[in-house]
């Protein structure tokens, strides 16, 4: 198959949530060092409508909340998604309350050096996050993306702090509503994404796991799972609602029985003969999330060839990635970049 020699887009996942713990300012800040295009914040409420960044309400693996004993009252089991999730929840806290919680880091096994920044970095706001992308876009004379996902949008529906209206609200005080704007706005959900379609003006992106289905259609009696939205059928009625879709590695290209990779699927193509964009996810440099072809040694912690992974994904054409190591994808892109125009020329 032949694809145009696109340059993709690189998305630091969480910020650069392989050097730092993710989604702190830290995290963000270098991810823009390393040259990512754009930034990853994952979006969820406080108990006074403000939206944070965390990649899930409950805080337990990403914060010190359990050393705090006045907070220990606060812990909880609720249904997140169909799911009983024991912790704590950033709805039960107010922001005040919040910014008191250190970050740690969420991998500490896989990722032991990152560990030596846990307690000293705050919980950042949205806002913040904004205040920083258009600092460092500043400060180098280049516009860097932001690219944020709605975390349980019909969870934070049902207990009344919809997360669509502060996203809105907030990209239009950064002057940032607008169909130019470096923003994507992504959801594992479907309704909220079409629901956004009516309120903004920022480019959307559906996100599609391997496996399972999206909540909002669960919950409703909709059968319909992730797979379903990937054929060209499903992507037809996503190019409805969103200019793009955000697929699991696996669903671009196959992992065999014993880790290695398969041949691309056709996800790729379909979707971009209707006119949608491909960014998948999650790049990460470690053995342990590599495919079997691209490990280096047996240590599921040392890092392997994730560069020749990125460019396997570059050569089924996708448009962008997440990966946890920005730098990796860039230096994956651009030695890809000047062989692909090797070869055009």
């Amino acid at each position: 198959m032949h694809h145009e020699v696109t340059r993709p887009i690189i998305i630091g996942h969480r910020g650069a949530s392989g050097y730092r713990p993710e989604h702190t300012l830290a995290s963000y800040k270098l991810a823009i060092d390393l040259g990512a295009d754009y930034v990853e914040p994952d979006l969820v409420s406080t108990r006074d409508g403000v939206l944070v960044a965390r990649h899930e309400n409950e805080v337990s693996g990403t914060t010190d909340v359990a050393l705090h004993p006045e907070f220990a009252s606060r812990q909880a089991t609720k249904c997140i998604d169909g799911r009983a999730v024991t912790g704590w929840f950033t709805e039960d806290f107010t922001l005040a309350e919040l910014k008191t919680l250190r970050t740690k880091e969420r991998l500490p096994s896989v990722r032991p050096a990152n560990t030596r920044y846990d307690g000293r970095f705050e919980v950042p706001t949205l806002d913040e996050v904004l205040d920083l992308v258009r600092h460092e876009s500043r400060a180098r004379g280049e516009v860097i993306g932001i690219y944020p996902e709605t975390k349980h949008p019909s969870y934070f529906d049902s207990i009344g702090l919809s997360l669509e209206e502060p996203l809105v609200a907030a990209l239009g005080r950064h002057h940032l509503d607008r169909p130019n704007a470096r923003v994507v706005i992504q959801s594992f959900e479907t309704s909220n994404l079409k629901d956004l379609r009516a309120r903004t003006n920022v480019r959307l992106v559906q996100l599609v796991y391997g496996a399972s289905s999206p909540y909002d259609l669960r919950s409703t009696g909709d059968l319909r799972t992730y797979r379903d939205l990937v054929t060209p059928q499903g992507l037809a009625e996503i190019a409805t609602y969103a200019d793009g879709v955000g697929p699991h590695h696996a669903l671009v290209i196959p992992r065999d029985s014993t880790g290695h990779l398969l041949e691309p699927t056709d996800m790729v193509d379909d979707a971009h003969a209707r006119g949608l964009f491909v960014h998948a996810f999650t790049m990460r440099d470690e053995n342990k999330f590599l495919p079997a072809d691209f490990r280096v040694g047996t240590d599921p912690k040392a890092l392997g060839d994730a560069i020749g992974e990125a460019q396997r994904f570059f050569d089924a054409g996708v448009d962008g990635i997440f990966t946890d190591f920005p730098d990796t994808g860039v230096f994956a892109r651009e030695d890809w970049l000047s062989r692909a125009m090797t070869r055009v020329s």
